[in-house]
């Protein structure tokens, strides 16, 4: 598919989702907001990134939470493609690898690179790091963007080498260290770390508005109600999460 025209469909989501054209989002919270869609957070290993089941009912966009926060966060936005701009019907299963696969996956890498990282915000920024057009864009240069997108070194790497504005050659070296690179300029190193494992299970959206549904109007039992929740990874709703020490007052 022609950028401009991916560069078009990701502006478009993001007014959609109430969201201006150049900001950086939080697209987690966005997708949340997605009516009958249904967010599952689930370890798939280190091959599969993420998974969009689509129907004419409801939809599906599994994560791939053992890979750190910053890729999934690109997964998702790959994952929008798929749901609002693929066929009607479809089960898409999305390997790790960026900008690799079929045609359909490669539009969707560059789909999820244009939502995360707008064209104009990302030429702006790179104008603002480089004193002179010649200027070669360092290892602290690329933490800078990837903490302002909040994305992976991989996703931000791919989408500077296809605007020229770096080699392959000038990457690789900054593929190594990453989670050094970012400490040793005062940033957190969150965005480079899986979700913690006792939070790598969940489900959320949808699925769970209708199983609260379902149990307000009385068409459920408590026992199936619980089950429903637990077989969603959502023993919290069910014992309450302790790990917070309960209710916190704001």
């Amino acid at each position: 598919m022609d950028k401009m025209d991916l560069w078009k469909k990701a502006v478009n989501l993001r007014k959609q989702l109430g969201k201006d054209a150049t900001s950086s989002i939080d697209i987690f919270a966005l997708a949340f907001s997605i009516e009958h869609l249904s967010i599952v957070y689930y370890p798939m290993g280190d091959r599969l990134s993420g998974i969009c089941v689509k129907n004419s009912v409801s939809n599906v966009i599994a994560v791939n939470s053992a890979m750190t926060i910053g890729r999934q966060r690109f997964s998702l936005a790959h994952e929008l493609y798929h749901l609002f701009f693929d066929d009607e019907k479809l089960t898409a299963i999305c390997t790790k690898n960026i900008g690799v696969g079929s045609e359909k996956e490669i539009d969707a890498d560059q789909f999820a690179s244009y939502l995360l990282m707008p064209p104009d915000a990302l030429s702006d920024m790179v104008r603002q790091i480089k004193k002179t057009h010649s200027d070669k864009l360092s290892v602290k240069d690329i933490v800078r963007i990837e903490q302002h997108f909040q994305i992976s070194r991989q996703a931000v790497l791919s989408r500077l080498i296809a605007e020229k504005e770096l080699t392959m050659k000038d990457s690789e070296p900054m593929r190594k260290n990453v989670i050094l690179s970012a400490l040793s300029l005062g940033y957190d190193d969150t965005l480079y770390k899986p979700t913690p494992k006792e939070k790598q299970y969940g489900t959320y959206g949808y699925y769970i508005q209708q199983v609260d549904r379902v149990a307000e109007k009385g068409l459920v039992s408590d026992g199936k109600y619980e089950e429903l929740l637990l077989s969603a990874y959502r023993p919290d709703l069910v014992y309450g999460d302790d790990a917070e020490g309960g209710e916190l007052l704001d």
